[in-house]
């Protein structure tokens, strides 16, 4: 697909700087959109490449709404808010971690999402359009062992998109989520090579997801060509979902 489905649109893509992050960031741009990228390591209000980088804690609703600022301010309004920054956490059994780790990896998968949802849906629904695409994991939907904190989170953000999605049904807002298996690029780069085969051999396709098919379903998802699809889960699980 050529066409430019999102020219003239504005997105806020969180956790910009990881490798999914670029991947839908890119995308994005190819699809005409304008794009801004709050992330941790990206430099205060500094452009490049089309994009506007913006330094956000996504769990500090102060931070959100100072950024969202800068947005609205350099690019107009947001139509378009992909929630994709998330933390792993550590492989361990849930009797293991500690409740600060467990705090923290639920604050910023579940609840930057929340903040960050806070803040734009006001706008997008008073403009009566908006289209948000939460990443969340097939983790979310079957729990996995030695995942605790992130499995936990992220059905979090599953339960929180059905929610707003009926919340927002009537709006022109569209609310759904992806539920990608390890991502080539992603998180998986991030465990032990023991862990990774694991996983691995628990999808059907017998291969990751790649970043360009995270990014190609944010894509469709932000477009206009879904019209009818809010509260939705997305699987990008190469069989492993059983539902």
């Amino acid at each position: 697909m050529t066409e430019a489905t999102l020219t003239g649109r504005v997105a806020i893509v969180t956790g910009g700087q990881g490798g999914i992050g670029r991947a839908i960031v890119a995308r994005l741009l190819r699809d005409g959109a304008r794009v801004a990228v709050f992330d941790l390591s990206g430099n205060e209000q500094a452009s490049r490449d089309s994009v506007l980088r913006i330094n956000c804690d996504v769990t500090v609703q102060a931070n959100v709404e100072t950024a969202l600022a800068s947005v609205r301010e350099a690019l107009g309004p947001v139509q378009i808010l992909v929630n994709n920054a998330g933390l792993l956490g550590p492989v361990a059994r849930v009797i293991e971690i500690t409740t600060e780790t467990w705090r923290r990896v639920t604050d910023v998968n579940l609840t930057g999402t929340f903040v960050c949802c806070k803040a734009v849906a006001s706008d997008m629904v008073q403009a009566g359009y908006g289209r948000i695409i939460n990443i969340a994991s097939v983790q979310g939907k079957e729990g996995m062992e030695l995942a605790g904190a992130y499995a936990a989170s992220k059905a979090g953000v599953i339960a929180l998109t059905k929610t707003l999605g009926k919340e927002l049904a009537t709006s022109g807002v569209l609310v759904n989520c992806i539920t990608p298996t390890a991502v080539d690029g992603g998180m998986i780069d991030e465990i032990e090579d023991q862990r990774r085969a694991y996983i691995l051999d628990r999808i059907p396709m017998k291969r990751f997801c790649s970043v360009d098919e995270v990014a190609a379903m944010v894509a469709w998802l932000a477009s206009d060509e879904c019209s009818f699809s809010t509260g939705g889960v997305f699987d990008l699980s190469g069989g492993r979902s059983s539902y």
